[in-house]
């Protein structure tokens, strides 16, 4: 005597394959969308990683986005390298060079301290600091908010 299988009845491989019960059942399982994003994170976090190594970049304290991060490295080797003809470059001029980049993209107020030796305590807004050495040369990056003062008549 033959039996048949049941109509919905399906192999082991086949559900597999299908990603469910074949049966028009829950879609198959995706990693989470947070999963995703700190996957992205970490593999920003190596290519800023692998940039500092190539740039000679040591970075010290960041909070800061790691493309604005990225920017600020690149604009400071290119600065350094631009200047490399000079015995001294001028940190005042490198300071300035880098603000400016940060203030035309990023919008008012950044500040910049740029050199051999300097010291700092200052207050930044969230997300607006970075501090990172080239070479012999430091760079302290930071934004501060900018308030409109009224005038009265």
């Amino acid at each position: 005597m033959e039996t048949t299988a049941p109509r919905n009845h399906h192999t082991l491989k086949q559900l597999m394959k299908v990603g469910g019960d074949g049966g028009g059942g829950d879609p198959p399982r995706r990693k989470p969308l947070i999963y995703k994003h700190k996957q992205r994170k970490e593999e920003e976090e190596v290519k800023l990683a692998a940039l500092a190594i190539s740039f000679n970049i040591r970075l010290r304290s960041a909070d800061m986005p790691l493309p604005m991060q990225e920017r600020a490295l690149r604009h400071a080797r290119a600065l350094l390298d631009a200047a490399a003809h000079l015995r001294r470059p001028n940190p005042t001029l490198l300071s300035r060079s880098l603000k400016k980049e940060f203030d035309s993209v990023y919008g008012p107020a950044w500040h910049c301290v740029a050199g051999k030796s300097f010291g700092s305590f200052v207050t930044h807004s969230p997300g607006g600091f970075l501090y990172f050495s080239i070479d012999s040369f430091s760079f302290l990056l930071f934004k501060t908010e900018v308030h409109l003062v009224s005038q009265t008549p």
